[in-house]
């Protein structure tokens, strides 16, 4: 098996040329846009082709979690921006639809004169009343799926006080105290880790599912047009807050640094100058 440090950067390795891809993706999803002479039978294999693109993803992301679960959970590749709003090893789910609001919303009010005109550009902002049926459906039905991880989840976080691990955590600082060999306790204890890591990759693998689904039938409720603008919406989301999230934490990187060289040099008198 590879290791986990192995794994994470052959991961890390993965995501970066999977952004080059989303950054392709979002070029060939802008110009099809654009296109007034494309109809859904021509836009249907490049949705196709960016959908293999999200499998491709998750299939990945599955591989490398089975070695390294917990570096799925919280990856070093991310910034610390869109760490803090990770669930689950990932994006919410139901964040599909507030994305799929919003835009329909933007585009509404940007074709409102064309509209009351009866024209219509077929985008997000001219959803039917069936389709917004169907995504009220999916969108409850999302939540449900969505909150049953969530509630899992926590069962797997308090698991890690219970008495079992209690127990162990009480021995094994009794033996250190007493300068005692502590390995067979160890071994349990690691043991005990290992099967709370099986709950958290069911747990992620399931996530991941879940947010696979959502875009699928969130993209087959949709004509393909308004797939299109979907897409475009939701790389551009990822795109732009990876990219902003980056640069806040080599912002803070370069204060930080910038603080411990001030504090490093020395005064007058040639000692260093340190709070």
């Amino acid at each position: 098996m590879m290791s986990t440090s192995k794994n994470g950067k052959s991961f890390h390795k993965f995501f970066e040329s999977w952004l080059v891809k989303q950054n392709q993706d979002l070029d060939q999803l802008v110009r099809a846009a654009k296109d007034n002479n494309n109809n859904d039978m021509m836009l249907s294999p490049l949705i196709h082709s960016v959908v293999k693109h999200y499998e491709e993803y998750y299939r990945e992301k599955s591989r490398s979690a089975n070695s390294d679960v917990l570096g799925m959970l919280h990856p070093s590749w991310l910034s610390n921006l869109e760490d803090a709003f990770l669930w689950i090893g990932g994006w919410r789910p139901s964040m599909a639809f507030h994305l799929l609001y919003s835009k329909s919303g933007i585009q509404l009010e940007a074709n409102l004169h064309e509209l009351i005109r009866g024209f219509s550009k077929g985008d997000l902002g001219n959803l039917s009343g069936n389709q917004l049926v169907l995504i009220d459906e999916l969108q409850h039905k999302t939540i449900s799926e969505e909150r049953k991880l969530s509630e899992n989840l926590a069962k797997v976080q308090e698991s890690l006080a219970d008495t079992s691990m209690v127990e162990l955590s009480h021995v094994v600082s009794e033996l250190m105290r007493d300068e005692l060999v502590v390995n067979d306790e160890e071994e349990k204890m690691e043991k005990n880790i290992s099967k709370k890591e099986e709950s958290l990759l069911d747990l992620l693998k399931k996530a991941d599912d879940l947010r696979l689904s959502t875009i699928k039938e969130i993209l087959r409720i949709l004509t393909s047009t308004q797939g299109v603008h979907f897409l475009i919406a939701a790389t551009e989301l990822h795109l732009r807050i990876h990219e902003w999230g980056k640069k806040k934490d080599a912002a803070v990187s370069h204060h930080k640094w910038s603080c411990q060289t001030i504090n490093e040099e020395p005064n007058s008198e040639g000692t260093s100058v340190r709070n």
